[in-house]
């Protein structure tokens, strides 16, 4: 808000503020209020007209003074102010009674011969008091209604902070609903996978059988020992135990079936590090070996990831 507005807000007439001002400088509102307050009784300066117009009424001859009665009487009859008919207060010019009329909403006002006293020290204290207290009270208002802004603008902001958590929230469950899916989809299609390499190999079994009933009898085989004609069984994993160990140093552990392909382990790692494009590539230690592109498409079985190993997260070559 400018000085001059907060002047006119305190009740002064916009002419006599912008005076003040002028007057002051334009040192700040304390400065030209104490000039206001102290010329309060004091009209402004009349605008100045053509040279010698001021002085062209007076300027007849001597013989004036005594055309139409005496001066004396004809200043008694010139009105000094004017009065609102409704509250009888006194105003020197006819800003002052715009002001009060929009104040006040009176509207009955007349011409007075009365002369509207100057104001003493100590009204002029008591208006100086009543204007700063104005002013208390509005910069008090501002404050308060700054306040309200911030808390507001706060409000908003951690709003804002919890939409963006809750979005982030739903996507990661998104992100690892369709991992599950994924999954599950994967371990379908090993489980049926295996159903008919099962059902071949019935087959086949029951083929060799019937060949061998339809043909001659073969001798009779020559008895061997028990370890030597049994093959040796080979233990089957369904599950891949994965140690991941991260670029800053953390360690993960991960359980994934033993038919998923190497490509669920990083996007694994892709969810737990925030980043669903992250780059970055995985290699095993003990034999080092950096996985490629190709590989990420293969079972973990497959890649020798059954049923433990250690993963290292490498940055992308």
């Amino acid at each position: 808000m400018s000085d001059i507005q907060t002047l006119i807000d305190m009740g002064f007439p916009k002419e006599k503020a912008e005076r003040a001002l002028e007057v002051t400088n334009n040192k700040g509102v304390e400065q030209a209020m104490e000039w206001l307050l102290a010329h309060a009784d004091e009209p402004l300066p009349p605008a100045s007209g053509p040279a010698g117009d001021s002085t062209s009424s007076t300027a007849e001859t001597p013989d004036n003074t005594s055309a139409g009665g005496s001066a004396d009487e004809q200043a008694a009859a010139v009105a000094k102010s004017l009065k609102c008919d409704e509250c009888g207060k006194l105003f020197k010019s006819k800003e002052e009674v715009e002001f009060h009329a929009a104040k006040t909403e009176h509207s009955s006002f007349s011409e007075s011969t009365e002369e509207k006293k100057p104001l003493t020290e100590e009204e002029k204290k008591v208006q100086l008091a009543l204007l700063e207290e104005k002013m208390r009270r509005k910069r008090q208002e501002r404050e308060e209604n700054e306040k309200k802004e911030a808390m507001e603008r706060e409000r908003l902001r951690i709003k804002s902070g919890k939409d963006m958590l809750e979005a982030r929230r739903k996507m990661e469950e998104q992100e690892m609903k369709k991992l599950m899916d994924q999954r599950k989809r994967e371990k379908l299609e090993s489980q049926q996978a295996r159903d008919r390499v099962r059902v071949q190999i019935e087959a086949d079994r029951a083929a060799r059988k019937a060949k061998e009933s339809s043909g001659s009898p073969s001798p009779a085989p020559k008895p061997t020992s028990t370890t030597s004609t049994k093959p040796a069984e080979t233990k089957t994993y369904t599950t891949a135990k994965i140690a991941i160990r991260m670029m800053d140093g953390t360690q993960l552990v991960q359980t994934f079936q033993a038919g998923e392909q190497l490509a669920a382990v990083r996007l694994f790692v892709q969810l737990k590090m925030d980043s669903i494009d992250a780059s970055f590539g995985l290699m095993t230690n003990f034999p080092k070996k950096v996985f490629s592109a190709e590989e990420y498409d293969m079972p973990l079985d497959k890649l020798g990831l059954v049923p433990n190993a250690v993963l290292i997260v490498t940055k992308a070559p």
